[in-house]
């Protein structure tokens, strides 16, 4: 039996009970819906170290016997379909358990540190990144799309407020099927005013410590229900090497990889940098062409921004992508010029260089590819209870 917080076992004795209750137990099938009364004594051998010696069985909504998911093997593609149901294994209720102490973590580091969390509008006429858009029609004021980060808007809240986070949706409408991508996840974006982009590294480093041993604190019972090896995420602890772009693309090379500078990190590329650590690691200052407009020049080397990306070990790849953001009002708008993107629309976020400008900086982490990389899944569809991928919009 169980109820959301664990699972029981309930035995019954037939002398011990009355004759309708054991005819009841008798015709119970895999997920019927019950009542149960009984007496709970300790037994180390039962699951939780106690079991139920049932004395009565009510039968609250009954299940026919032709319960989809039976226990057998599945294919993935007909558990997908099934997905509704199949929330109910246990192995999936340890990950929606890993996942819900996770995003509890996220709030509680910062409320802990004073960030006021801002919430970020999911319509919006601007875009922050490269990738495919999801557009609607908006009224009378023609195409809105649906947010692919709350960053922007973070940026205007970060000056009124100084440390602000937003955490919600995003949408990516990118013809991905790789075990990484999700064209619906939740992404958290802290943005810190004053916060250069050594400060930005370090305030990412101690955030994902923090969530990685709160999850290893609190869930090491689901993190063994998935075998997961917790020794892998103990030794995740600040500070995490820092390697400079120039440097990942010679060790690249080195490796085999057929990269040249000015290629952003592919897949295979960021699980053979990581290969030869086991916390995560931190790739800086990429070439201005492969980062979105938004980013810092960096001054050592103008042909660069002031940026990185936080690569988690075991291969799985980015789960942070941060940077100082461009604080200049000419260069922030020429960048925008170099992107053609339609300067009408990043009118308000100009304003924010033009109205008493200062260097700030941000992130954001995206929670599936955390989840997965902390409960060890092969596929990032798992760490979400309704995955939405480009061929999957049902259930």
């Amino acid at each position: 039996m169980r109820d959301g917080s664990g699972t029981a076992q309930v035995v019954l004795v037939k002398s011990e009970v009355d004759p309708d209750v054991w005819e009841r137990f008798g015709g119970l099938t895999q997920e019927s819906c019950i009542r149960l009364t009984g007496t709970v004594r300790e037994d180390k051998r039962s699951p939780g170290g106690f079991e139920i010696a049932a004395s009565n069985i009510e039968i609250a909504g009954s299940s026919p016997q032709d319960y989809p998911i039976q226990p057998k093997e599945h294919g993935v593609d007909f558990l997908l379909d099934h997905r509704h149901l199949w929330l109910r294994s246990s192995r999936q209720r340890a990950i929606a358990k890993v996942r819900h102490e996770i995003e509890q973590a996220i709030r509680d580091f910062f409320y802990e540190r004073d960030f006021t969390l801002v919430d970020t509008p999911i319509l919006t006429a601007a875009i922050g990144e490269r990738s495919g858009l999801f557009a609607t029609e908006y009224f009378d004021e023609g195409t809105a799309y649906l947010a692919q980060t709350g960053q922007l808007y973070g940026e205007a809240a970060a000056a009124a407020f100084g440390r602000i986070y937003c955490f919600g949706p995003t949408f990516r409408a990118e013809k991905s099927k790789t075990r990484r991508h999700l064209s619906e996840f939740w992404m958290i974006e802290p943005e810190v005013a004053f916060n250069d982009s050594e400060d930005n590294m370090r305030l990412q480093e101690e955030f994902v410590s923090y969530i990685v041993a709160r999850a290893v604190e609190r869930r090491r019972p689901e993190l063994e229900e998935l075998e997961r090896d917790v020794s892998k995420l103990e030794r995740v602890k600040a500070p995490f090497p820092r390697i400079d772009y120039g440097d990942a693309v010679k060790t690249l090379q080195a490796k085999g990889s057929n990269i040249v500078w000015g290629d952003d990190l592919g897949a295979e590329d960021e699980s053979l940098l990581v290969a030869d650590y086991d916390t995560p690691i931190f790739v800086c200052n990429y070439p201005k062409e492969a980062k979105a407009f938004y980013m810092k020049e960096n001054p050592a080397d103008p042909r660069t921004v002031l940026c990185n990306d936080c690569l988690a070990p075991e291969g799985y790849g980015e789960i942070i992508g941060g940077s100082q953001r461009e604080d200049d009002y000419d260069k922030l708008l020429a960048r925008i010029h170099e992107e053609k993107l339609p300067v009408e629309a990043y009118g308000w976020y100009l304003d924010l260089r033009k109205y008493g400008t200062f260097v700030h900086s941000g992130f954001g982490l995206g929670l599936e590819r955390t989840v997965s990389w902390v409960c060890g899944l092969p596929h990032v569809r798992e760490s979400i209870a309704f995955p939405r991928m480009m061929n999957r919009l049902r259930p």
